[in-house]
């Protein structure tokens, strides 16, 4: 599943999370979140060329327990992941490649 416009519902529980296997991203955010918006055709543009990456946007907020349990201060907030394991994360993403460098360290190449 490559990158998704829509927020996951419902939020996926940790312990699904921890059991992923393959490279994915959680990217952190809301719909109403102007640093979201903004972010996201960088994250798209970036995601084209690791069409093997799985997306799970997830929307947080007051409440969220996975946001909390990932420590989820700021929006949009990615988090790399390879086989359930964190390997990156970036905050408030501002440029393509910084976000295709983070891809490439949990995407193996086909």
């Amino acid at each position: 599943m490559p990158y998704s416009d829509n927020f996951t519902d419902p939020e996926p529980q940790r312990a699904q999370i921890d059991a992923l296997t393959g490279p994915a991203v959680l990217e952190f955010g809301t719909g109403w979140c102007g640093f979201c918006r903004g972010a996201q055709a960088l994250i798209a543009a970036a995601f084209a060329a690791h069409p093997g990456v799985r997306h799970i946007k997830v929307e947080d907020g007051s409440g969220r327990r996975l946001g909390r349990s990932f420590g989820i201060k700021l929006w949009p907030t990615l988090v790399f992941l390879r086989d359930g394991q964190e390997i990156a994360r970036l905050v408030r993403p501002a440029r393509e490649a910084d976000v295709a460098r983070a891809l490439a360290l949990i995407d193996t190449p086909a």
